[in-house]
């Protein structure tokens, strides 16, 4: 039999942590800011350890209440999926739906068409972070990933759809071409300025380029005249006439549209990464998740 002593103070404890500040928890909570650290000084007093590292300036988790803090909100997680199993199908969707999402086609396209959705469901709390790392959902405890990249095959506690494939083409701006030339082949582009990806020394990413055979692509590390380590970061580099660059055609959309940047060589441009759309299928039935990965797979493409 389980003591009903071990859930209290958890949902104190995850407010304080997901607020940052007792004084910001107390106000979600329509509490006294008394009344949130007494509950966490009783929790932290049964728990044997202190949850909480407290300076004058900021609060922040400690080694033991950040594991603390993903069981709590599994927990939590799991007692909001059982409720809602009881209700109808036409229950609002509500509540904190964890999302991460890569960070300039996050903030791009994602983000976007998040924000449209909690304007139908304004009961709806995202909580999104940006990341370019591997995430694994289960082990973060993140309701929804979308990625760029990833395996082909993914864990059977995982949803999965796959969204489309951007083109890797090769651009510059007007200006940079009229200044120096629209290069012929692969080998021409070695004479000229490469905006290439890089995030440190020694770090620079390969371009690839289209082979004669079908499928086939050559793998090939330029000299940059500038190396950045963020998208559009290049992007604003090779819109300033700084050089030819390889960029996904969703990060260059918008500039070539307008025409400050200009496709060359599209015969060596390559496919790019996949886009995925990732979820736990031990929430997909909430409310709050699926009707935003109906939106996302309604709203992302490639």
């Amino acid at each position: 039999m389980y003591s009903s002593e071990r859930l209290k103070g958890i949902d104190v404890f995850v407010c304080v942590a997901d607020m940052g500040s007792f004084t910001a928890a107390a106000e979600r909570m329509n509490l006294t800011s008394s009344a949130v650290s007494k509950g966490i000084a009783r929790l932290e007093g049964r728990l044997q350890t202190r949850l909480f590292k407290r300076t004058t300036r900021r609060l922040s988790l400690t080694d033991a209440g950040r594991e603390f803090y993903r069981t709590c909100t599994g927990v939590l997680a799991d007692l909001e999926e059982a409720e809602s199993t009881i209700h109808s199908e036409n229950t609002e969707p509500r509540g904190r739906v964890r999302i991460d999402l890569p960070a300039s086609y996050g903030r791009l396209y994602v983000l976007p068409v998040i924000l449209k959705c909690i304007e139908k469901h304004p009961l709806l709390i995202p909580h999104i972070t940006f990341s370019d790392r591997f995430i694994d959902p289960v082990q973060g405890d993140i309701d929804i990933v979308v990625r760029i990249g990833g395996s082909d095959v993914w864990p059977n506690t995982l949803g999965h759809r796959y969204l489309g494939k951007a083109r890797n083409i090769f651009c510059a701006s007007p200006s940079y071409l009229r200044k120096h030339g629209e290069p012929l082949n692969e080998l021409d582009v070695e004479h000229h300025s490469c905006v290439v990806y890089g995030e440190g020394p020694g770090t620079v990413s390969p371009w690839y380029f289209s082979g004669m055979k079908v499928g086939h692509t050559e793998r090939r590390v330029m000299s940059g005249r500038i190396a950045i380590g963020d998208g559009e970061g290049e992007v604003i580099a090779a819109v300033a006439g700084h050089g030819i660059a390889q960029l996904p055609t969703w990060l260059v959309k918008h500039e070539l549209e307008k025409g400050t940047l200009v496709e060359v060589l599209s015969n060596l441009a390559t496919d790019g990464l996949a886009l995925n759309l990732v979820w736990l299928k031990s929430r997909q039935s909430l409310p709050k998740v699926s009707v935003l990965l109906e939106a996302l797979a309604a709203g992302l493409t490639l």
